[in-house]
C-alpha cells in the first residue's frame, strides 16, 4: 500500500443517494481474490450498456472526469453487503478518496483497510460539492482537511489508527510486523 499524506485533484461527482458495494461492483465480477483490473468493472451497470459499449452519458466515461481521483458522492454512499472489492474497485481506476455527506460503516472500514480514505464532510460542503463538479481539492491526511478552491479548510474525521496506517503506507499486518523487535522482546520477557 502507497503511503497517502497529501493529494490535490479535480473532483469527479456521483450525485446519487444510497449507492451501494454491488453498484460500485457489481456481484458478478466478485470471482477474483486480486485487485489488479477490477477498476474495468467499477459502476459496470451504469458505466456499458447491455452489449458493453461505454453509456457516453455517465459520468465516468466523460473526458473531463480522466484523471480525477477524487469522488464525491450523495448521502449514504457504500451501504449494501461488505465487499471489499468495492474499495479494490475504486482504487483500481484510480480514485484515492471518496467524500460524501455520509459513508457507510462496513464501506468505510474496508476503505481505511485498503488504502482508500473515506471523508465524510458536513451538508453545506457536501451540497456545495456535488454542484462543482470537477473543483480542485486537496486533501490533507495529517491535518485531516479537504481544502476547497476557495482555501476554505473543512474538517473531517478520521479514526487516529486507520489515519496512522494510511499515512504510513501499511495495513494492520503491516503495522504489526513494525512492531516485531517489540513483540518478540515481550515474548523472550513472558
Amino acid at each position: 500500500m502507497q503511503p497517502f499524506t497529501r493529494l490535490t485533484s479535480r473532483s469527479v461527482v456521483l450525485p446519487a443517494t444510497n449507492i451501494d458495494t454491488d453498484q460500485i461492483i457489481p456481484a458478478r465480477f466478485l470471482t477474483t481474490t486480486t485487485r489488479e483490473g477490477l477498476g474495468a468493472h467499477l459502476f459496470a451497470d451504469w458505466r456499458y450498456d447491455e452489449r458493453g459499449a461505454a453509456r457516453p452519458d455517465f459520468v465516468l466515461n466523460r473526458a473531463a472526469s480522466a484523471g480525477c481521483r477524487i469522488l464525491v458522492a450523495g448521502r449514504n454512499f457504500g451501504c449494501g453487503s461488505s465487499r471489499e472489492h468495492a474499495p479494490w474497485a475504486l482504487l483500481d481506476y484510480g480514485v484515492r478518496a471518496v467524500v460524501s455527506t455520509g459513508i457507510a460503516d462496513i464501506f468505510r472500514n474496508n476503505a481505511l483497510k485498503n488504502g482508500l480514505v473515506p471523508v465524510i464532510v458536513d451538508e453545506p460542503t457536501g451540497e456545495w460539492l456535488l454542484a462543482h463538479p470537477g473543483a480542485e481539492l486537496t486533501l490533507d491526511l495529517a491535518a485531516a482537511t479537504l481544502t476547497l478552491p476557495d482555501g476554505t479548510r473543512v474538517p473531517f474525521p478520521i479514526e487516529p489508527f486507520a489515519q496512522h496506517c494510511l499515512l504510513n503506507g501499511v495495513d494492520e499486518l503491516g503495522y504489526l510486523l513494525t512492531r516485531t523487535p517489540e513483540i518478540e522482546a515481550y515474548e523472550r520477557r513472558a
